[in-house]
């Protein structure tokens, strides 16, 4: 497998270092607990960011994913027991954590294709349990957290690319070939910040987007504020809210395609009325959409809405995994939709404020599920203002200040 330079790999982890830093609301000290996440094949970037976490005078503690025969023998050749089995002293170590840094680096992205679903969903809800001891964490400042790619095979023939081609592309996306790149993802934070308040300042009472197979329009609703580089992602070139999931009307349509537990859906049409997406279909791919849709109760309804501009966006090819795809630049931009869970992060309002009853009130999207779907077609996207009037805000992949 081709892999990332010792020069890319020393930023890389720069970059993941600083990114775990910017996602938490108090300053790291000195010692504090760092979990290390990370797929077999990524172990040269987990060398290199144990390396950098080291030098920060924090406590790195390697934690080796499992593999995707682990993953497919998990989910799907297991009793109920076994695949609810909960890691002893697992909520003992998120609470100590401080900050966590995940290397995604998928071998095999068919595993799970011919494993029930149900399994998977179940399996997943055990290990979601757990994980909500580092969201809440998370929700009150106290943990920094990143999640990043690392090149592989496997990613590099799901997206059509020769490996050496994805690492490069890889590289460019998350500004490794720049020849600063912290300074350079410090210069976009405060790009995407600056277009994020412009929005926020404009009094958006209601967003449309048109496009040739798109027609859908949303109300942001209250207190809620656009979202740009929060270091929770690298890369991340997407400026994003969490909508009143209640205002959804109309047809999203995602021509990019997605893969998700070993299924490609492609070609999805989703339309939604008056929050709920009551007709999906897809190309391919349809009847796991459909079985995802019926996961909980808020699996149906929008939890984020993204736009991302072109001239901004390193990401230029499909990369065959959302957390790139979900940044697409190329020559159009892109707009997502998130199915299911809101983020927080998109409250305009002290963390405590947002409890389940007032995420409720306030129109936050509930569930287990969080998948995003991507329309990179042209489109137009058209404000309207509390003041009145109408005002275009997107066009032609980029934000018209």
């Amino acid at each position: 497998m081709t892999r990332l330079s010792p020069e890319h790999l020393e930023t890389y982890a720069q970059v993941l270092v600083w990114a775990m830093r910017t996602s938490r609301a108090v300053p790291f000290k000195n010692g504090e607990l760092v979990l290390l996440r990370f797929d077999l094949e990524a172990v040269p970037l987990a060398d290199a960011v144990y390396a950098a976490l080291m030098d920060a005078h924090l406590h790195p503690l390697p934690l080796a994913l499992p593999t995707a025969f682990m993953q497919a023998q998990h989910y799907g050749n297991s009793s109920f027991g076994q695949l609810t089995f909960m890691q002893p002293g697992l909520d003992e170590l998120f609470r100590a954590a401080a900050g966590v840094v995940t290397i995604l680096a998928p071998d095999d992205l068919a595993a799970l294709s011919d494993v029930d679903v149900r399994s998977i969903a179940q399996g997943e809800k055990a290990e979601t349990e757990a994980a909500h001891i580092l969201s809440r964490r998370r929700r009150a400042g106290l943990l920094g957290s990143t999640v990043c790619l690392y090149p592989t095979e496997a990613l590099a023939e799901a997206s059509g690319m020769p490996p050496d081609e994805y690492a490069h592309s890889l590289a460019r996306a998350c500004l490794l070939l720049t020849p600063d790149p912290v300074v350079e993802w410090k210069r976009v934070r405060k790009e995407l910040a600056d277009i994020g308040k412009w929005l926020d300042g404009l009094g958006i009472e209601r967003l449309h987007l048109e496009g040739e197979r798109l027609d859908l329009t949303l109300s942001p609703g209250a207190k809620r504020r656009f979202v740009g580089v929060s270091g929770r992602n690298v890369p991340g070139y997407e400026l994003y809210l969490a909508p009143d999931w209640r205002t959804v009307e109309g047809v999203f349509y995602a021509d990019q395609p997605s893969i998700r537990w070993g299924r490609l859906v492609q070609g999805a049409r989703l339309e939604f009325r008056q929050g709920v997406a009551l007709e999906a279909g897809a190309a391919h791919g349809g009847t796991f959409l459909a079985g995802r849709l019926a996961a909980d109760g808020g699996a149906r309804r929008v939890g984020e809405f993204s736009l991302t501009d072109r001239r901004i966006s390193r990401v230029d090819r499909f990369m065959a995994h959302t957390l790139l795809d979900e940044n697409f630049g190329g020559q159009t931009g892109n707009c997502h939709i998130a199915l299911g869970g809101s983020s927080a992060l998109s409250f305009a309002g002290p963390a405590e404020e947002l409890t389940a009853e007032r995420e409720a009130e306030l129109g936050f999207n509930a569930s287990l599920l969080h998948w995003d779907l991507v329309n990179t077609e042209p489109r137009r996207v058209t404000a309207s203002l509390a003041g009145g009037g109408r005002r275009t805000v997107y066009e032609d992949g980029q934000f018209l200040l």
